[in-house]
């Protein structure tokens, strides 16, 4: 059986939105979420960031998803290199997280939360 070439291309979309997300949050998501949790003050950034990057994606009239957040941690990288950014090549220095870092890992928060969303009841 073929499958139709948009679905074929959707699917890779979705598995490559959601890999480039998982590199993300396995190089500083995990220990930047971690240290968040533990640092009242980075929490805040962090929550004050999402927000941001919430309403840059436009959350508020449609729903996050893995592709719009992958597209925009991808944009934040480029221009951050064009700058001359280099990502951390081992463990972030959380303690005091630059405006990248912080955003960064507010979008690690927002992917993780898209799962923790229970599905609608089926009506009856």
């Amino acid at each position: 059986m073929r499958v139709p070439s948009n679905r074929a291309t959707g699917r890779s979309a979705v598995d490559s939105a959601s890999s480039a997300l998982a590199v993300l949050t396995v190089s500083i998501g995990t220990a930047g979420l971690a240290a968040a949790a533990t640092c009242p003050g980075l929490l805040a950034e962090v929550d004050q960031h999402a927000a941001a990057v919430r309403d840059a994606l436009g959350g508020d009239r449609r729903p996050l998803t893995p592709a719009a957040l992958a597209g925009y941690a991808e944009g934040v990288r480029d221009a951050a290199r064009e700058h001359g950014w280099q990502p951390p090549t081992r463990s972030a220095d959380f303690a005091e997280a630059d405006w990248l870092l912080t955003r960064l890992l507010a979008v690690c928060a927002l992917a993780r939360s898209l799962g923790t969303h229970p599905a609608p009841l089926p009506t009856l």
